[in-house]
């Protein structure tokens, strides 16, 4: 993964993930009282704390003392070296920061390279799905859960939300990968990069007065239950819209996709016994979590503007409506009046009418004859809203960060 170009990233199908990866580094709102069952978990058992009041007691020690003692922007530096899940770490960083990515990097005992391996090739026969539905639909769905979007918004990286998604694309890209925790892989190296990020984050936004004012009494961001919800906007919410959208998914492709998504939230320390171990059980989980805590925050709406608003780089504005109508047709129309996307009296019933015909065509179910040049028109549209994104060849790297969003 050394050099990975935004370019690189569209032409493997992984682009879209910029905005389905913008929410894994930012949590959720609060919920109602936890009862899901560790029973239902990877590992299959625990204590069943309430996950809101559970954070990272590895990682977040460690961060502190890196941002207390000056020390990130020399890590930084650093970490630009490593790229590769084979790769040492390398030399000079401080000891307890060594010690501690040495025992994160190790994937879990319950790691199965040959579900691992299915989840590649079904992201790469259905790219075009899950990119959409990362991009349109998790990564919109963010700005809809309020602590996520009030912690996008007022940590660093709210500042320059295009440089942010840049920069969040990684995970996006690396866990659809064909080589995400293979050796010459570069998945273990984000989500490692990713958790450092999450536990900065814990120490610095509770001094934001910004942050702290809408907090709704959350004292520590990004619980161990902000980080679940946030996963269900990504695995467990595309499984749903795939379902939807009948697109055949066989039982080896759909476990790979769970699997790698189980290792992913391992990897980025959310611990075993609230990561759910089917389906099932995710949907369950979901509907606890993620569900009931949808909500419109000013924060929000000004993120979507701001993701949305990106579209009329790429042609002063004319896809934009087309935009607004497939993500009220991703995300529905209560998210999307959350959001405050705009409705789509032309495009709304033609996406409605037209995606399914696409998809049907797709997967063989029908001749091409059948498929109106609409569906195209469509498809383009997706592909054209992240060409910003992947057009200017920078080298994109995650960064520890060591400060708040300045006002």
């Amino acid at each position: 993964m050394d050099g990975l170009s935004r370019r690189k990233m569209l032409i493997t199908g992984g682009a879209l993930g910029a905005f389905g990866a913008l929410s894994i580094a930012s949590p959720a709102q609060a919920r109602s009282l936890w009862t899901w069952a560790p029973s239902g978990s990877v590992a299959g058992t625990g204590a069943g704390l309430d996950p809101d009041w559970v954070w990272d007691e590895e990682a977040d020690p460690v961060l502190a003392a890196v941002i207390d003692r000056g020390e990130v922007p020399r890590v930084n530096e650093l970490l630009r070296t490593w790229t590769r899940n084979d790769q040492p770490l390398p030399d000079g960083l401080p000891r307890d920061l060594r010690d501690f990515m040495e025992e994160a990097r190790r994937l879990p005992s319950w790691a199965d390279r040959r579900k691992l391996e299915a989840a590649a090739q079904f992201t790469k026969k259905k790219g075009i799905y899950t990119g959409a539905l990362y991009g349109l639909g998790s990564g919109l769905m963010s700005t809809a859960i309020p602590r996520e979007a009030r912690a996008v918004y007022y940590s660093k990286g709210g500042a320059d939300m295009k440089d942010r998604i840049a920069k969040t694309a990684r995970l996006g890209y690396d866990v659809g990968d064909l080589d995400a925790y293979q050796p010459r892989g570069g998945m273990i190296v984000t989500a490692v990069k990713t958790r450092l990020v999450h536990a900065a984050v814990r120490h610095l936004l509770p001094q934001s007065p910004g942050w702290s004012r809408t907090s709704g009494g959350q004292t520590i961001p990004i619980s161990q239950a902000d980080m679940m919800v946030t996963w269900h906007s990504l695995p467990t919410f595309v499984m749903r819209k795939l379902k939807d959208w009948r697109v055949p998914v066989s039982a080896a492709e759909s476990d790979g996709f769970l699997h790698v998504w189980q290792v992913t939230a391992h990897m980025l320390g959310i611990l075993d016994e609230y990561i759910p171990a089917s389906w099932d059980a995710a949907d369950a989980q979901s509907k606890q979590v993620l569900d009931p805590v949808l909500d419109h925050t000013p924060e929000g709406k000004e993120l979507t503007d701001v993701l949305l608003g990106i579209v009329a780089e790429l042609d002063a504005g004319l896809t934009r409506p087309l935009i607004n109508a497939f993500s009220r047709y991703t995300v529905g129309d209560r998210v999307g009046d959350l959001i405050g996307l705009d409705r789509e009296p032309f495009w709304q019933p033609l996406i409605a009418a037209a995606w399914p015909l696409l998809v049907a065509f797709r997967e063989g179910l029908i001749p091409l004859p059948l498929v109106p040049e609409a569906a195209w028109t469509v498809e383009e549209a997706i592909r054209r809203f992240v060409l910003l994104f992947l057009s200017e060849g920078k080298r994109i790297e995650l960064q520890i960060p060591d400060a708040n969003r300045p006002f």
